[in-house]
């Protein structure tokens, strides 16, 4: 059995996935699987129309589902019941792989027998503007650490920190922590990781393992993203009560100002706390989403599916296949 499978949620790739899936199978650790939990069969059919993708990539399995299945914890979940390797890697399609030794200095930190995860470096495409490129390296810095459990105090949240976008997991420890929340908006990679910390585990920050991954949201983007990351704090009072988010975005913004005047971009830094305060607003809302109609939430999320998703839950209804998972009419 080969060391490594990368899983990897899927929803309208465009051709960069192609790249993408070329530098995974010419990495210098020998790939498995590659796992594909695919949204919306319609848009990867559309895709590799034409194309020798599957003849060319046999070790590619793919899933498919409705945007009204997918579920950040649970489709990663399903994911990982496909692999059968001691390491699996999350990751996602829009996070490129900046060399061929990504997977093996992310998988690194892992032959440590206290290391539950390790999650790599990212950093901000050609051409992001410099608060982009400012903020990925503020989250992201050139230094490698281990974090535990003592770290808390310290660090407050960013103990808890770790990104799907590229991580990779020992599988015993997944398989005996319980794996992925099975049903979150958002959040399911800090969410692991907290557990892992307080079972004992460490989580490690492979500064050496690097992907090129950043964002060019709107205002609104981002306003909503941060909606969806406060309902989940506010979902989860046992991990996130005790730890404060604040204290980070304020450090961040203080540095980014510093860094914006001092580096002659000074026009930015209206964008900056313009940003900021859409980012701070859409939190703030969303960790007090139950006190807010939800025809307002509906308006303020970025994951509309997810609230179909709980209300079927909590009335133990399930999708009507009948239905066609999200088909148009013209589909059906």
């Amino acid at each position: 059995m080969k060391e490594v499978d990368i899983i990897i949620p899927v929803y309208k790739p465009d051709k960069s996935f192609f790249v993408l899936i070329d530098k995974l199978e010419h990495q210098t650790v020998a790939i498995n699987k590659i796992i594909l939990m695919n949204t919306e069969q319609k848009y990867y059919d559309r895709l590799l129309y034409g194309t020798s993708f599957l003849e060319k990539y046999r070790n590619v399995y793919v899933t498919h589902l409705s945007k009204k299945e997918f579920n950040h914890g649970m489709t990663r979940r399903q994911g990982v019941k496909k692999s059968d390797a001691p390491i699996f890697v999350m990751m996602t399609m829009d996070a490129m792989p900046a060399d061929e030794y990504l997977i093996e200095r992310l998988i690194g930190p892992l032959q440590r027998e206290d290391v539950a995860v390790s999650y790599a470096r990212q950093m901000a495409a050609e051409g992001s503007d410099e608060i982009e490129q400012f903020t990925r390296k503020f989250n992201y810095p050139e230094e490698k650490k281990v974090k535990s459990e003592a770290d808390i105090p310290r660090l407050g949240i960013k103990a808890f920190f770790c990104s799907n976008v590229c991580a990779a997991y020992r599988r015993d420890v997944y398989e005996a922590l319980g794996g992925f929340v099975k049903h979150t908006i958002f959040n399911e990679d800090m969410i692991y990781a907290a557990g892992a910390i307080k079972a004992g585990y460490k989580i490690a920050y492979e500064s050496d393992a690097r992907v090129v991954h950043s964002h060019n949201y709107t205002y609104v983007q981002q306003f909503g993203r941060n909606f969806d990351l406060g309902v989940s704090q506010a979902e989860h009072p046992e991990i996130f009560a005790s730890v404060s988010s604040e204290g980070e975005g304020a450090a961040l913004i203080k540095r980014a100002t510093g860094h914006l005047w001092k580096s002659g971009n000074k026009r930015l830094i209206p964008k900056l706390y313009i940003n900021s305060f859409f980012k701070y607003l859409g939190y703030l809302l969303g960790k007090r989403y139950r006190r807010l109609p939800e025809k307002f939430v509906l308006r303020c999320t970025m994951n509309k599916e997810y609230w179909e998703q709980d209300r079927r839950i909590r009335s133990g209804r399930k999708i009507d296949a009948t239905r066609g998972y999200g088909k148009t009419e013209e589909e059906r």
